[in-house]
């Protein structure tokens, strides 16, 4: 019974031991994620805080490479083919790190992922461009990497901390992808809704807009399907067609009481309106 008591002890003193207390981090991890035309960007950091320290130039000194946070190098990784300053970066996980100066910053996506940014190579080097920085008003107190400048096929990356920040631009080459895709999976309502509206939208072949808006309203005739067409309708100059099946689509948005989809018909058929044939006079 001794001996049993003794073990017992010995097990509860080693368990409060070794017990760990959870405390919050002083440069807690951090994730974002983005979508950049038919890619995403996802990056994987810890945000320190100047706590009122001296960061660039001092904690962060210039000339020497920096892992862009705290605790382990900054991850950036790709789900598809990307550019950077001309570059083309294959999808894969990166580290993301810095070397600043006062006038002019190096941002480099090395392909050695798991390297500490002063064990990097120049070899390993997926992209390396100079970057001007420039003053944050008001001060940034705490590390933070944000998309920004959003459009279709872009979006600039921007690191801000202390009175310092940066971007530089991560884009695809979105429209080629969408393309092929679209030839090859042109075959059900759903591609034939998402084609027609890419080429409405990015001013393509609108014969084909055309076409496919009218098999997606052939094989699902709801009213926003029919206002989507009327526009094309509107947009090659049949304004005949468009008024036609404008005035389908407020029958139907009508009844399910759809009331900006019967204002958006109107304005349809009011920007487009039907000039009658001028009539022959008899002599």
């Amino acid at each position: 019974m001794k001996i049993n008591n003794i073990i017992l002890g010995i097990g509860f003193a080693c368990t409060t031991t070794f017990a760990q207390i959870a405390l919050p981090s002083l440069s807690p991890s951090a994730k974002l994620s983005q979508q950049i035309g038919v890619a995403y960007a996802n990056i994987e950091y810890s945000r320190p805080s100047v706590r009122g320290r001296k960061i660039f130039g001092e904690l962060v000194k210039y000339g020497e490479a920096w892992r862009t946070g705290a605790n382990e190098s900054t991850k950036i990784s790709f789900t598809d083919t990307v550019m950077i300053a001309g570059t083309k970066i294959a999808p894969a996980t990166y580290a993301l790190y810095t070397i600043p100066k006062a006038d002019s910053w190096t941002v480099v996506l090395s392909k050695n992922a798991t390297a500490y940014a002063w064990d990097q190579k120049e070899a390993d080097d997926a992209v390396r461009i100079v970057v001007k920085p420039e003053l944050a008003t008001p001060m940034i107190e705490t590390l933070s990497l944000s998309f920004a400048n959003l459009t279709k096929t872009s979006a600039d990356l921007v690191l801000a901390w202390e009175n310092t920040s940066l971007k530089f631009t991560i884009s695809t080459d979105a429209d080629k992808k969408i393309m092929a895709d679209i030839d090859k999976k042109i075959n059900s309502f759903d591609n034939y809704w998402a084609a027609s509206n890419y080429y409405f939208d990015n001013n393509k072949d609108m014969k084909k807009a055309l076409e496919w808006a009218k098999m997606a309203s052939a094989i699902y005739p709801q009213y926003w399907n029919l206002q989507f067409l009327a526009k094309v309708q509107s947009k090659m100059g049949d304004c005949a067609g468009a008024n036609e099946t404008a005035k389908k689509a407020i029958e139907m948005a009508t009844i399910a009481k759809n009331e900006n989809s019967v204002k958006e018909n109107q304005k349809i058929i009011a920007e487009c309106p039907v000039v009658a044939a001028p009539s022959k006079k008899k002599k």
